[in-house]
């Protein structure tokens, strides 16, 4: 059984003292992470990642879907 907290802000200061293969891992990436609150340090990173440039303007996305629709408005 895992450890319960009261409120959210109890989690994100719980310390570090998991396994380097999890138990969290990214949703963008998948990488094992050992913290909660290191895994949402790391997953902001993503959040600023836009590599899906549209060849005809130049604006980019953080998602190929919001591509796709993008490009239907040209």
């Amino acid at each position: 059984s895992g450890k319960r907290f009261q409120t959210s802000s109890h989690l994100l200061v719980h310390p570090c003292i998991h396994t380097e293969e999890g138990p969290f891992r990214c949703p963008t990436c998948r990488k094992g992470i050992n913290c909660n609150s290191t895994l949402l340090t790391h997953w902001c990173i993503h959040m600023w990642e836009r590599p899906y440039e549209c060849p005809e303007c130049g604006k980019s996305f953080s998602r190929s879907s919001h591509l796709t629709q993008h490009q239907g408005r040209h």
